[in-house]
């Protein structure tokens, strides 16, 4: 299904004397500005709901703070299986790295206004600021996402109303045009100031959020795509971990960097399909080499591994290894210097 087919909208019932006062869902990252737009329309008697969206790329670990710290309620949703075609395929295309910044917000936008009935929301909102960004929040871009959400009409951005064209919603009367703000460009001081004003004195930094928008991380995921048919949430979560190496065009490793790491690593290990590399007797990493059981490679992965551990060079060491649906079996290999298995790393984009 075309995640942005057209869809029947919400209906706004303003005579229905049962209704108090205005609705709005908003999208919430659980930054300054997500925080400020809840407010901003929370200050003029509009009844605010946040939804907070996660997926292996982010979570909604800040949206949960800040709607402890505000009181506006939070629903989180997960839309993995929904979000992996707009990833692959985004039409919009990507920003820096891997990142499908626009179609990503038409697609939360998208959800948001499914759950607009079930809600009880009027109008969907988010704390997108004009400018800020200079491809994703640009007036275009803003427009883009818009048309493509399937809710065309439903959505006000209450931090840079102002400087957009007047929304059904403000016509309405369901908010007051001259209570939104005329934010725009990329200087977060008149947020400040207005975080100040409400009395925010901690919020979080401005970036970090995506996944996708580290280079090292879009670096392990393009190759990832490329010699992957299709994307699992289990190898997208092994993505976070280790070092990474392509051994060959169908054998990965992913090799432990310290004991958390190597923790989390045999958490998404899966026995009937990867297989599993660890010394027997030398304090050291464990690599796990996902739907891969490839004997041509498996003793170059054991050596690295080695290479890796305490193991002293030039010896032969130990390694068991457990390949998909069999028993673990013991190799003797000589360890890899790391420098040796630098050329093997995907490294981070330049």
């Amino acid at each position: 299904m075309n995640e942005y087919a057209n869809t029947e909208n919400h209906i706004w019932d303003t005579t229905n004397p049962g209704k108090s006062k205005p609705k709005a869902l908003g999208l919430c990252s659980g930054g300054l500005d997500s925080i400020l737009a809840g407010m901003v329309l929370a200050r003029q008697g509009v009844e605010v709901v946040w939804v907070g969206f996660e997926t292996p790329f982010f979570s909604a670990s800040k949206a949960r703070a800040a709607s402890k710290m505000t009181g506006i309620p939070l629903i989180v949703r997960d839309i993995t299986e929904r979000y992996l075609p707009v990833l692959t395929d985004p039409p919009a295309g990507y920003g820096q790295y891997m990142n499908p910044c626009m179609d990503c917000h038409a697609l939360m936008f998208r959800i948001a206004g499914e759950m607009m009935g079930q809600t009880g929301a009027d109008f969907l909102f988010s704390g997108e600021v004009l400018g800020q960004r200079p491809k994703s929040q640009a007036k275009t871009s803003l427009r883009y996402v818009e048309k493509r959400s399937g809710f065309d009409g439903y959505i006000l951005r209450p931090l840079s109303a102002k400087k957009l064209p007047v929304t059904a919603m403000e016509q309405q009367g369901l908010v007051d045009r001259e209570a939104l703000l005329d934010f725009s460009g990329r200087s977060r001081k008149p947020q400040m100031a207005l975080a100040e004003s409400f009395g925010v004195t901690e919020y979080p930094a401005p970036a970090g959020g995506c996944l996708l928008t580290d280079p090292g991380f879009s670096k392990r995921l393009e190759d990832l795509m490329a010699h992957c048919a299709a994307l699992t949430r289990r190898e997208l979560e092994l993505l976070k971990y280790g070092r990474h190496m392509r051994l060959a065009p169908e054998a990965k490793l992913i090799v432990g960097r310290n004991k958390s790491e190597n923790e989390r690593i045999l958490s998404f290990f899966d026995p009937g399909e990867d297989t599993r590399i660890r010394l027997r007797s030398t304090a050291g990493p464990v690599g796990v080499m996902p739907k891969s059981g490839h004997c041509e490679v498996i003793e170059q992965a054991a050596g690295i591994c080695a290479g890796y551990s305490k193991a002293p060079g030039r010896h032969l060491v130990e390694v068991e290894v457990k390949k998909p649906g069999r028993q673990p079996g013991v190799i003797p290999v000589m360890p890899i210097n790391p420098e040796n298995a630098s050329e093997l790393m995907i490294l981070p984009c330049k």
